[in-house]
């Protein structure tokens, strides 16, 4: 491809971008198709010749649109909001042109220094101390692996510079909310703890984990001559954002020198609202925590915030230096390589940058406020409703709820509210999760794209209503 050609492309793929966002709202919002209709209508082969992209427009129009749920739609309440703002978009085109390989201070100084000062607007934009130390990762599931990883060589003295996972040592512990994220299991594994040794801690009538739970937990691994390794406290459940006591936490952790890691992968952002802090009291003691800008902020997918108290530890965990990669500036630069997983690393933080730009932050926070008061104007209507039910606390903007109106048992319940979500999903007015609460089965409202107003929450609310009806 020629410059010609790719502006041409280029301009016309911008153009069909922002008429793709402006006709959003008219467009069902999860794809109707069926598995295998999009694979279906691509070549098996791939071309022997090329002969130009061609019309890239059109190709997206007829076999990538039909297969996209539209995840910016202001109709879109399923998982957790994932937002892409214009901003962000450029961003990401400017990243890609450049094609920086940001791996080391060296291969693009600009590259690590804007992310420097990105990560610390972001300490600040959420109000923790300069004690914290930033870099961008991919998600909060690569984030929190790195986190326990960190939290084994703690534990173990460095191990893996010795026998490794092969040693003769006692069992390492992670231990978890039940509510936790499915991450937290991963990363478990992956890290070379085995399934076996995550302790799910039961939660009170909030969600949140029980500390007297966990203390309990690590007594009883200690008697047993385990080795209590990592907490992962969560801020913001998948399921129902509950908020685990951090600070009590912190505190049973102190107890026995045990890693603290916090994940607020979604809620994080909330923080940037001062009076939304209180919800990670303690946080300042965590060893590492990270939270998701590309979720309900706005900075695009993929971008996660990962923090750390400690760096060097970080550093001498993941840090590699082979010959090839050394350079006269490394005593002195960040070469984000040894910060975390993988070697090669693109320029995200321009995204960031630029998304930052063009919202400032008390744009973000009067966006954020909006969302916060949706939800909790959705949550009265439905505790004023007959039948319906909101079954957690609605403490940010997840509304989870179910109908239940008499003579109906659990299963006949489940059922139920199956329906409800299922005619709401295929009716492409918007777009909800089900889920499952303490054995009962609810519908998970998450409020907080970009472009969701008061009206489109109303306009569910009604539709639920019908679909229950």
């Amino acid at each position: 491809m020629k410059s010609d050609e790719f502006r041409r492309l280029g301009h016309a793929l911008v153009d069909w971008i922002a008429t793709y966002r402006d006709e959003l709202a008219t467009r069902p919002v999860m794809s109707r198709v069926r598995p295998g209709e999009i694979r279906a209508r691509l070549p098996e082969a791939p071309p022997e010749h090329g002969d130009g992209a061609g019309d890239l427009v059109a190709l997206l129009e007829r076999e990538v649109l039909p297969g996209i749920t539209h995840w910016n739609h202001p109709s879109f309440f399923a998982y957790f909001p994932s937002n892409t703002s214009y901003a962000s978009i450029l961003g990401d085109l400017a990243c890609a042109g450049l094609g920086a390989q940001g791996m080391s201070w060296q291969t693009s100084p600009a590259a690590t220094e804007i992310e420097e000062v990105m990560m610390d607007w972001l300490r600040q934009m959420v109000g923790l101390s300069p004690a914290w130390t930033g870099v961008i990762q991919d998600t909060a599931s690569t984030a929190t692996l790195g986190a326990l990883i960190c939290a084994r060589e703690r534990a173990s003295d460095l191990a893996q510079t010795t026998t490794g996972l092969q040693g003769d040592g006692a069992p390492l512990v992670v231990y978890a909310s039940a509510q936790a994220h499915s991450s937290i299991e991963k990363a478990t594994a992956l890290a070379g703890f085995g399934k076996a040794h995550l302790r799910q801690i039961v939660t009170d009538g909030r969600y949140a984990m029980r500390v007297d739970a966990l203390r309990g937990a690590i007594d009883e691994d200690l008697a047993a001559g385990r080795v209590p390794c990592a907490i992962v406290a969560t801020a913001g459940t998948t399921n129902t954002t509950a908020f685990d006591p951090i600070a009590e936490i912190v505190d049973a952790a102190r107890e026995h020198g045990i890693w603290v890691h916090v994940d607020a992968a979604m809620a994080g952002t909330a923080m940037i609202l001062p009076e939304c802090r209180a919800l990670w009291d303690g946080v300042e003691g965590a060893d590492s925590l990270v939270f998701n800008p590309h979720k309900w902020m706005g900075a695009g997918f993929d971008l996660s915030a990962s923090y750390c108290r400690d760096p060097q530890h970080l550093i001498r965990v993941m840090g590699t230096n082979p010959a090839y990669l050394r350079t006269q500036e490394d005593g002195g630069v960040s070469n984000f390589r040894d910060w975390h997983i993988p070697l090669g690393r693109r320029f995200r933080a321009l995204k960031l940058w630029f998304y930052l730009l063009d919202a400032g932050v008390e744009g973000i926070r009067a966006r954020l406020r909006r969302d916060l008061a949706n939800a909790q104007w959705l949550a009265e209507q439905v505790g004023a409703a007959p039948w319906w039910q909101v079954v957690a606390p609605v403490q940010l903007q997840t509304v989870c709820i179910r109908h239940a109106p008499a003579g109906l048992d659990e299963h006949a319940l489940a059922i139920h509210n199956l329906g409800i979500a299922r005619a709401i999903n295929d009716s492409g007015a918007a777009y909800l999760t089900p889920s499952v609460v303490d054995g009962k089965q609810i519908i998970r409202v998450s409020i907080g794209a970009e472009h969701t107003e008061r009206a489109h929450v109303a306009a569910l609310w009604a539709a639920l209503q019908g679909a229950a009806r």
